[in-house]
């Protein structure tokens, strides 16, 4: 990779945590304020940053029209969507859809291609497009519990185990155990460990050779249903990723 190319995408992934001016962004790639001004004018002509009245910059248009075309591009979305919109009309509650990004072999990251939101007040903060902890959601649990073991490993030696709440998995051993149990039982649970008042359910979508390609979550806010209900909820959870993984080509009692 060239060493401009190399700077415009680490400026781009700077953006992504938020807006900052030239001084904060020259100071994070180490090089003069001249060589970053002159890439972001490129990015900017090309619409992939922009500047406002405080001389601040942004992720521009392009950056959410690509985002926007990557995620259409994720066959499984479409496929997922009608058996989504149901659980999440029957249940009420938070639905997602995710999958696993980048080379299982050494970092990846779980997003979001599909959210529907629950009919209650509070709402979950997670949004499309967005990575989410690998150790802490259920949807990266039922993921990479799919992934053969050295790889499985390897990533989960690779995590920053942020202690999101007092239950959060806090290093590889345990999450490693974890996705042994979730491999067994064939469903994840995010037991309030990424967020203190909510508890999720997630389980796995299979492509037609049986292996999992994308995660369905059911999340809850403790106020609404407790832990038994919420695994209560299972049920439909289980039968809506059939029904999804059937539709995706996959055939009940394949090998998994």
């Amino acid at each position: 990779m060239s060493q401009s190319l190399a700077r415009a995408l680490g400026i781009l992934i700077e953006l992504g945590d938020g807006p900052r001016n030239l001084d904060e962004l020259a100071a994070t790639a180490g090089v003069h304020k001249t060589t970053v001004l002159r890439l972001l004018r490129t990015l900017e002509a090309e619409r992939f940053v922009h500047r406002d009245g405080d001389h601040r910059f942004h992720l521009g248009s392009r950056m959410f029209a690509l985002a926007r075309t990557s995620l259409e591009q994720h066959g499984i979305r479409d496929v997922a969507a009608p058996h989504l919109a149901k659980l999440n009309e029957s249940t009420g509650q938070t639905i997602h859809l995710g999958v696993l990004e980048g080379d299982p072999g050494t970092s990846v990251s779980v997003i979001y291609l599909a959210k529907y939101d629950s009919r209650h007040a509070i709402r979950m903060y997670s949004q499309v497009g967005l990575p989410m902890p690998l150790h802490a959601t259920a949807i990266a649990k039922v993921l990479l519990a799919d992934l053969p073991a050295p790889r499985r490993r390897r990533i989960a030696e690779s995590i920053d185990y942020t202690p999101f709440t007092e239950h959060t998995i806090t290093g590889p051993r345990e999450l490693l155990a974890e996705l042994d149990r979730v491999a067994e039982r064939g469903h994840a649970m995010d037991d309030a460990e990424h967020e203190t008042f909510i508890r999720c359910v997630g389980a796995p979508v299979r492509d037609a050779t049986g292996r999992v390609v994308a995660g369905v979550s059911i999340s809850v806010p403790e106020i609404v249903l407790d832990r038994e209900a919420v695994l209560g909820l299972l049920p439909d959870l289980l039968g809506t990723a059939r029904a999804i993984s059937t539709d995706y080509g996959y055939t009940e009692g394949k090998p998994e």
